[in-house]
């Protein structure tokens, strides 16, 4: 395992710190007393170069590797989730495929403004009846005079009520299915036969929002194909190393954000005369989740080491997801306990780091099917 970074990498570090304590603290402090994300917050990390980190110079991108995207996550999460899901509107999935696989028109229409945050864009993969088992999506997509019919429905789409496209995963042959039978369709808001029909707030932040989509008889030219026609399941897929990753480190910094918080408090309350420094019980937690943190660090940043190398990783992206959400987690669980009813209290961020978290072991794949991922690995 290796744990060092770039002479580069430890600069940005320092300087990320700075930023996220001295500028986006306070955003974060607004961000859970209103519950809403302040004016000026998107053009605040825009004019500091932090939007579009991954895209292509030409576009108005920052054109970094994977690693550096990751650290600036990893340093975001110590703050507020709200800022890493920005920051993946801007260089994640979307964004990303677009660059990738977006026609010259495509790239010209969303890219710059993907990057500036003028922009924003969803993902819209999930159903009612198809979750982590992406392949058994039901919304259709039938050829038509000049493009396309779309008919169905999507749930839990992340930031989908307020995105100026839609990346919409839909069935175009039902025979084939993920072997060259789903395609992506870039959709625009105001599209008709395209309806946001609800919005909800999730177990975490209540700026966060996810919504259902619905799709009736929504038209979209052929322009609206994103790549080759039946290739959406394999666009999807190559998003998977680069999401994982992201989430993991985003796991990390907030682990490392809480074990400081909860050491903090542990030194400065007093019970029965003494510090809850001097418990064992508090000293035992800490020291598990400093442990536990470290491991994930260590092989995280492995991972990610291997993957800008080239290097084939098996199924160490899906452990990465799963150890650090699992981990991130536990940490949460024991801060909470540390802070005793200060844990529990709206008024301190302990407590939304704890709801905030356990969206991590849910979305980009489940801990339960990334345990069924490594499984078949190892019985291979």
């Amino acid at each position: 395992m290796q744990l060092e970074i770039s002479t580069e990498l430890a600069e940005l570090r320092a300087a990320l710190r700075r930023f996220t304590s001295e500028r986006l603290e306070p955003i974060a402090l607004e961000i859970d007393r209103t519950g809403a994300v302040p004016d000026g917050t998107i053009e605040l990390l825009r004019d500091q170069g932090y939007l579009g980190m991954r895209l292509p110079e030409e576009f108005g991108g920052g054109g970094c590797d994977l690693p550096t995207y990751c650290l600036t996550l990893e340093e975001f999460s110590r703050s507020h989730r709200v800022f890493t899901l920005i920051l993946d509107g801007s260089s994640g999935l979307n964004p990303i495929a677009i660059a990738r696989f977006g026609s010259d028109e495509q790239k010209r229409k969303y890219v710059a403004g993907l990057a500036n945050g003028s922009l924003t864009a969803a993902f819209a993969l999930t159903e009612p009846e198809a979750g982590s088992d992406s392949q058994a999506i039901r919304t259709r997509a039938e050829r038509t005079p000049g493009g396309w019919l779309i008919n169905g429905r999507k749930h839990y789409i992340s930031g989908a009520h307020v995105a100026d496209v839609i990346l919409v995963m839909a069935v175009t042959d039902p025979v084939k299915r993920a072997r060259g039978g789903i395609s992506s369709f870039l959709v625009d808001r105001g599209t008709p036969g395209f309806t946001v029909t609800r919005v909800e707030t999730t177990i975490g932040s209540d700026a966060i929002k996810i919504a259902e989509l619905t799709f009736e008889n929504c038209f979209v030219p052929d322009s609206a194909v994103l790549g080759e026609v039946g290739k959406g399941f394999a666009i999807a897929m190559e998003s998977l190393v680069s999401g994982r990753l992201g989430v993991a480190c985003s796991c990390l910094g907030a682990a490392d954000r809480l074990i400081e918080m909860s050491a903090r408090h542990a030194n400065e309350r007093k019970t029965f005369g003494q510090p809850l420094a001097d418990r064992q019980a508090i000293q035992w937690m800490l020291a598990d989740s400093a442990t536990e943190l470290a491991m994930a660090r260590a092989f995280t940043y492995e991972t990610l080491r291997r993957v800008q190398a080239g290097e084939e990783t098996g199924s160490a992206t899906s452990m990465c997801k799963l150890y650090c959400t699992e981990m991130v987690g536990r940490v949460a669980d024991r801060a909470v306990q540390i802070h005793g009813g200060m844990g529990l209290v709206r008024s301190y961020p302990v407590e939304r780091f704890y709801r905030d978290v356990r969206h991590y072991r849910v979305g980009e794949g489940s801990s339960e099917m990334h345990r069924m991922l490594i499984a078949r690995e190892v019985l291979r």
